[in-house]
């Protein structure tokens, strides 16, 4: 056999493994599958639309959904099912491993009271812009919604049941319905598994080293979670298809367009909040804007893909590190802001809903109601507990005012729609306050930040599998190598980053 025909062979076999349809499509960077994701997810949206309900095919006889329309309903709820069902071991790991960490820390009592400081901050910000776009737009007027629609939500707040369900009532804070059938389903009040986790770790700190071997027990838990969760977030592009084809073949763009003051208004507001009022308190505190939104750019569109705080808070912790935000406070400052700290859900969105709704049920709002929009955006945002809450927070604004709140139904349509913008700019906010703060403490890695650069899903997943490595041979005993968030190292370039990809990429 001859030299050439012997190497051929490998650049036969070369060629053909590139002509692979499916390999191609696993190298996509994952930023374009998302990307793709939504442009399906509208085209095939559209198509469902254009073949209608199916007549007879509904409950009671009534149309039902087509086949298309029902694929894409099932593929979004199923990645939303995957999301959700990791949200109870992730917030109780993270926030006990976070809380236990601070004591290495000689000013947490300072730092945790300055992150919530600046939670507050940012939100009076946030809902004074939703209060002034709402004041100079009138969105309830010109609404063409049928006051049919008009519909309470089965999910409702009340300060009382706000401060009622800080109470767990169980260790797990599980609860469980029983449906009209027999079944027994289960769901989880991520307020209660908030108090609960804090109080564990509290407890953790109290202990000292006795509590050491739970800790690593949490620890290693938390890893696992995490990677599980990574596991849902590729599938991502997936979901997206499904949730947004299925927004646009349910309610179209009509829903849009009776309601189009009132959706433009919450994006203009989002859009000044995220490119307006960040910039500026990234200014204040002598930080380079391009480099935060450069570094936070994988968390905000991850955002708002999965319309998830708590879903998305491996990949705004990941980046905020990546920042210069030492471990050790981002750890902390990153959870707590996912179930609390909510611009878009808890601040812009109830702001203009509720102008929304006394503008369409003709109810006039005088300087003491705006002040009390301002009291629940401020003082009740936990009560979004990170998973699409924004209803909750709804409810609770319009109780507050004692506005009807049938007028939830009519903003339903065009929520998924909504919720995609409010929840990109939550993480956003959660990222920028910890920046902020570690800025203003002095612990901030400006070399890190300045640095900081959109890098891809992947390259940061493999950071992360490699930081789980170090943090695991440290836990057997073994010196974990200096260098990271806070310690003054540079981060790795853009050939390391492509070199740490895997092969898929």
């Amino acid at each position: 056999m001859n030299s050439s025909s012997v190497s051929s062979a490998p650049a036969d076999t070369r060629r053909q493994r590139s002509r692979n349809p499916l390999r191609a499509i696993i190298g996509i960077p994952f930023g374009w599958q998302v990307l793709i994701g939504l442009v399906l997810g509208v085209a095939l949206g559209l198509v469902a639309a254009q073949i209608g309900p199916v007549p007879g095919a509904g409950e009671d006889g009534d149309d039902g959904p087509n086949w298309l329309t029902t694929t894409l309903d099932t593929i979004g709820s199923t990645f939303v099912s995957l999301l959700t069902a990791l949200v109870p071991p992730l917030i109780f790991l993270a926030i006990v491993t976070s809380i236990a960490n601070l004591r290495e820390v000689t000013n947490a009592a300072r730092l945790a009271g300055k992150t919530l400081l600046w939670f507050a901050i940012t939100a009076l910000i946030s809902v004074l812009v939703g209060i002034g776009l709402g004041a100079l737009t009138d969105p309830g007027a010109s609404a063409g919604v049928d006051p049919a629609d008009a519909e309470a939500s089965s999910t409702q707040g009340g300060w009382l049941d706000f401060l009622t369900g800080l109470v767990p009532a169980n260790f797990v804070g599980l609860e469980g319905s029983l449906g009209d059938d027999g079944s027994v389903s289960l769901s989880f009040n991520a307020l209660q598994i908030l108090v609960v986790s804090i109080a564990v770790g509290i407890a953790v700190l109290s202990v000292g080293g006795k509590a050491d071997p739970f800790l690593r027990v949490a620890s290693s838990g938390l890893a696992i979670v995490q990677k599980l969760l990574w596991w849902v977030i590729r599938l991502a592009p997936i979901g997206t298809i499904g949730l947004l084809g299925n927004a646009v073949a349910s309610y179209g763009w009509d829903a849009i367009g009776q309601l189009g003051v009132f959706t433009a208004d919450v994006y203009i507001g989002m859009l000044i909040v995220l490119l307006a009022i960040y910039p500026i308190l990234l200014k204040l505190n002598g930080l380079s804007i391009g480099s935060f939104f450069r570094g936070v750019w994988p968390a905000t569109s991850l955002g708002f893909v999965s319309r998830s705080s708590l879903g998305t808070m491996p990949m705004t912790q990941t980046v905020t590190e990546r920042m210069g935000v030492p471990r050790h406070y981002a750890s902390f400052a990153i959870p707590l802001g996912a179930t609390t700290k909510m611009d878009g859900c808890a601040s812009i969105y109830p702001s203009l809903a509720a102008i929304f709704v006394a503008n369409f049920y003709g109810v006039p709002l005088g300087v003491t109601d705006y002040l009390l929009i301002v009291l629940v955006s401020v003082l009740g945002s936990a009560a979004t507990a990170g998973m699409t809450g924004a209803t909750v927070m709804l409810t609770l604004t319009l109780s507050t005012l004692g506005l009807p709140l049938e007028g939830v139904g009519l903003l339903l349509a065009i929520d998924p729609i909504l919720d995609m913008g409010r929840t990109a700019l939550n993480v956003t906010g959660q990222s920028l306050v910890a920046v902020i703060v570690a800025k203003r403490e002095q612990i901030l890695d400006h070399d890190a930040y300045r640095a900081a650069r959109r890098t891809s899903f992947e390259a940061i997943h493999a950071e992360q599998a490699e930081q789980a490595a170090t943090d695991g041979s440290a836990a057997d005993g073994h010196p974990a190598p200096s260098g990271g968030a806070g310690t003054g190292e540079q981060p790795p370039t853009d050939e390391e980053d492509r070199e740490r990809q895997p092969a898929t990429a």
